[in-house]
């Protein structure tokens, strides 16, 4: 087996997690687009355009509340600016990637996808397009297919929690999250941002909570003082 496909199929394993765990909210999200007046048709344009979980719940209450156009780009942009935050410290990664290459890498940026990267560069395995686009492609072809499924039978799938299946995403996202421990500061940039989040949470709502517990996370990581060492040079080759 070539490098290529052998690195392709490292990436399809490593996404199988994300494909169990984000299918109920991928159901969900068909289920919603259709009750909000959305065809089965316009639901799975809209999880293979947009392809950010919150960023379609948000659309969904803002197309259904008739608001102003500029307001729904503005809000998905804000719910999905942690996006910017992922793709610059990903970029160091890349430097495997060229043109094009790179750009669809980050159309398939996803909060997994942006975890799972920055955990194999951490562990200094060379982030190529192969494994990451052999993880990035059952995610998206699942979740795309899961709009279809949930919008034809979504009704059968009402109460996820009621299953327990919701908590699937939140435990992988702990895991992902302790996977970097090692790292210096990480234990009150955690701390911080989950404090932040929590309390935006109740103060503003979901999905914003999100954003702004990662600002918080960002902030407090630039306040702590500079440690040695810093960037492996092989990481930020061209």
């Amino acid at each position: 087996m070539s490098p290529s496909r052998s690195e392709f199929f490292q990436g399809v394993r490593a996404s199988l997690p994300i494909v169990v765990s984000a299918a109920p909210f991928g159901l969900l999200f068909g289920a919603l687009a259709v009750d909000n007046g959305l065809s089965t048709g316009e639901a799975v344009l809209m999880s293979a355009l947009v392809f950010a979980g919150a960023s379609q719940m948000v659309g969904l209450n803002l197309f259904s509340d008739h608001v102003a156009p500029w307001i729904i780009v503005l809000s998905v942009f804000a719910v999905n600016f942690r996006h910017v935050l992922y793709s610059a410290a990903l970029g160091r990664r890349m430097g495997l990637m060229r043109g094009w290459r790179k750009a669809a890498a980050f159309f398939f940026l996803t909060d997994p996808q942006y975890a799972a990267t920055e955990a194999r560069g951490e562990g200094r395995v060379p982030v190529t397009f192969a494994w990451y686009m052999g993880m990035a492609l059952p995610i998206y072809v699942m979740w795309v297919g899961e709009a279809w499924a949930g919008a034809l039978f979504g009704r059968l799938l009402a109460d996820p929690a009621a299953l327990g299946i919701d908590f699937l995403l939140p435990i992988y996202f702990l895991g992902l999250v302790l996977g970097f421990q090692s790292r210096p500061g990480w234990l009150p940039v955690v701390i911080v941002s989950g404090l932040a989040s929590i309390a935006a949470f109740y103060a503003v709502g979901s999905p914003w909570h999100v954003s702004l517990g990662a600002a918080a996370g960002v902030l407090v990581a630039m306040i702590l003082p500079p440690q040695p060492g810093g960037v492996d040079a092989a990481e930020v080759r061209p």
